[in-house]
Parts: structure tokens; sequence; C-alpha cells
């Protein structure tokens, strides 16, 4: 085996990877042995057919792409000692030039390599503060999602629709005088300000007394399902047969015994006010993360391989294709019922992949001029995480990690102090 680098060209390397005769014959034999049992040729038992019975009955390259997936493998991994190449995607086999058992195999393939990366300022971004600081006003919103939740419903003996209230009502449409399908229904349950009605029904039922019919002028939305509708101007008549509106709980000591594991609404209040702050504070380191970051990238120089773009896109649509397989749909049916084809859906996605690459391109190379480590504690402190959420044991589970997941779970400890670095040496803004 012998290999050469042709050229590199925007950070994308053309090598030339030449098999031997030998090699290649083994592959092929390799091939043969995988695939023989599959072959039939009279006079000969199935499975037991010569290598060059098969080759004449089926054709000489009958064994050519089981051949290249054991020749090209461990020639390219030979080819990027060879060459001191280091990809940064999978490799893309160009051309063919020669195959054969008698002359041997030329590969060319194309593959991305690191790009150049000219740092800009990456310390220093304005962020706003990390310190939480919860109101009255944040505070009273949540006491009172917690009455609404443990509210109780009170059916009226008289009274009108207000907002907020449930009604059971029977109702029926008329398109220019004439009922219209679908458009009747009894003991129907509504709540009012729910927005589950037709847009406009919910507010102009308001106000409408209990055991009388209400009249309501209505014109379907232009993007209504049904053409026999949307756009078109109905009424409905509806009978309100039932009120019912939310009782609120009083906000005391009782309420905090019926509605938490606290004895008094003071510790309540102390208890919310603390998950208040934990769930602001995260929101806030979040947010100052990306502001540092994207101040690094926006800074920064590179000049991204298309190659690297395309394999980031061909992930992601692998991705996006489990998840709508997890909700029973193939993403022909997505793109059935979205109206957007494949081509332009593959380059929706492009920018957010060369975004999300150069900006692991950046944190990668600060973390190398700045000489982020990740230590042996904070390494076996990650693993332990891993080794708990599958239920082994710590020294088993770190004694059998292969070197690709040892250094992926590094990466992400120098990502990660990375990151931490650029919020230390961020400027905050002081509060106007």
């Amino acid at each position: 085996m012998s290999s050469t680098v042709e050229s590199i060209e925007k950070n994308i390397a053309t090598i030339k990877i030449e098999i031997s005769p030998e090699d290649y014959s083994k592959a092929v034999k390799k091939a043969y042995d995988k695939n023989k049992k599959r072959f039939s040729v009279p006079g000969f038992r199935k499975g037991k057919v010569p290598k060059s019975i098969v080759e004449a009955h089926y054709g000489k390259n009958v064994f050519m792409e089981d051949a290249i997936d054991f020749a090209f493998g461990p020639a390219y991994e030979s080819a990027l000692k060879e060459t001191e190449i280091k990809p940064v995607t999978r490799p893309d086999l160009e051309n063919i030039e020669k195959i054969s058992e008698e002359d041997g195999a030329t590969f060319i393939v194309k593959v991305g390599v690191k790009p150049e990366i000219t740092l800009g300022d990456y310390k220093g971004a304005e962020i706003n503060s990390l310190e939480a600081t919860i109101t009255e006003e944040e505070m009273s919103a949540e006491l009172a999602k917690m009455q609404d939740q443990n509210a109780r419903l009170i059916t009226l003996e008289s009274g009108e629709v207000k907002d907020g209230a449930t009604v059971t009502i029977d109702y029926e449409g008329f398109l220019d005088d004439a009922p219209f399908a679908g458009g009747k229904d009894t003991d129907y349950d509504l709540i009012i300000g729910s927005g589950t009605f037709i847009p406009g029904f919910e507010e102009k039922l308001i106000g409408a007394k209990l055991g009388e019919e209400a009249t309501i002028d209505i014109t379907f939305p232009e993007d209504y399902h049904s053409e026999d509708l949307k756009g078109k101007a109905v009424v409905f008549k509806v009978q309100v047969k039932s009120i019912k509106e939310k009782e609120l709980p009083v906000l005391d000591d009782e309420f905090a015994k019926d509605t938490s594991e606290f004895d008094a609404l003071d510790e309540l209040k102390a208890d919310i006010e603390g998950r208040l702050k934990e769930a602001k504070a995260d929101e806030l380191k979040k947010t100052a993360e990306a502001t540092a970051v994207n101040f690094a990238v926006d800074n920064a120089e590179i000049d991204i391989p298309y190659i690297m773009i395309e394999e980031e896109v061909d992930h992601n649509i692998e991705n996006f294709e489990k998840q709508m397989q997890e909700q029973g749909l193939s993403l022909d049916d997505y793109f059935k019922y979205t109206n957007v084809n494949r081509e332009d859906f593959r380059e929706s996605l492009k920018g957010d992949a060369e975004r999300n690459i150069r900006m692991e391109l950046v944190l990668s190379k600060i973390g190398e001029v700045e000489a982020v480590d990740a230590t042996e504690e904070e390494l076996d402190e990650e693993i332990k995480v891993f080794a708990d959420a599958y239920g082994h044991d710590f020294e088993e589970y770190k004694k059998g990690l292969k070197e690709r997941m040892l250094e992926y779970i590094k990466a992400n400890i120098i990502r990660r102090k990375t990151i931490e670095m650029l919020i230390d040496t961020a400027t905050v803004k002081s509060a106007e």
C-alpha cells in the first residue's frame, strides 16, 4: 500500500491510495468467503462453487462491492498515518482509477481537514449580571398560578358568562340562514379564553346570560381547513346551559399545608423563591454563555470546507428522521404535510450547521491557545456520571471505555471549561 496527497485546497485534501494486487486479491478472497453460500452453479453444491467458476458464471466483478469494503478501510487508515492527514469528515470516495486482482486498486479520496483558525478578541464580551433576583411580581404570579391550579369550580345559579368561566353550551351555526355541516353540538364544555373555538367566538360569548340564547356573528379565518367556510361570515345560535367559575383558595398557612410539604405560608414562599432563583440563575448563565461564545465566534476567521457542512447536515437529517419515526412518521410524510421538498429542507439546515461547526472549531482553538485541559479527577467525575446512569460499577465501566469515548469525554470537559473561562473574562454590564 502507498498513499500520496494530491492536493489540499480550501481545506479539502485529495488523497491517492494505491493497493497492491496481493492486498486486493486478499480482499476479493474475503468477499468470496462472505458470499459463497449465496451462489448456485449447476454441477456444484451450493456454497462449494470455486471462486473462478462463480466469477465466470456471474461476472468478473461479482465480488467488487464487498472487496472494496474490505480493502478500503485498512488502506485508508494506513494512508492517514502515512500522509499525517487529520480528517474532520468521513472520506468521500471520489474515483476508482483502476481495480482488478492483476493490477490492484487505486482510489482517489476527498476528505475535509481541520481549517486554519484566526482568533480575534475572545475575552471581554459584555454580559448581563449572573445574579438572580426575584421580584414581588414574579412571586405573586407563581402564587397565583398555584391558586389557579388548586381552585374549585362553583356552578352558578344565575349570572352571565365571564372570561375564564367554564360553560356548557348547545350551539348551531348558520351560513346564509342555512345550517352548515359540522356546525352543531350539544352539551359542549368550553373554557372562555382557552382559544379552542373559532377566533372571536369566546370573546363574543362573554356577557351571555345563563339559560338564555345568544346570537354570535363570526367570520371564519381565511386559512380555515374547510374550503366551504374559510373567510365566510356565519351566525351561531348558542344556548348557555351551565356556567362554572373558579373559586380561588385563600393564601394562608392552610393553603401551604394543602398544596405542599410545608406547614406555613412563609415556608412555602421561601421555597418558591429558591426554585425561581435557581431557574433564573440557570437561564442567566445560559444567556451569558451564548453571548460570550458568539462574541468569540464572530471575531474569528475560518474557511470551513463545504464537505464538513454537508456531513453535519447529513447528521442533522438522520437525527430529525429518528425523531419523526418515534412519532410514527417518515421523512417523506413530513415533507408532504409541510409542503417542503427534500432539497429545500436540506438547504435550510446549512446555516445552522455551519454556525455549529464554526462554534466548535473556535472553542477548540481557544482551548488549545489557553492550554485548557481535563484533570484525572475531572475525568473520573465525568465517567462516574456515565457509569451511574447505566447502573455500572465505576471501575469496571472505566476499564471498558474505548479510547474514542475517553477522548469524547475529555473534549466535553475542555469545552465546558473553555466556556467558563470566557465567562470569567467577560465584562459585566452595569445595570441601567
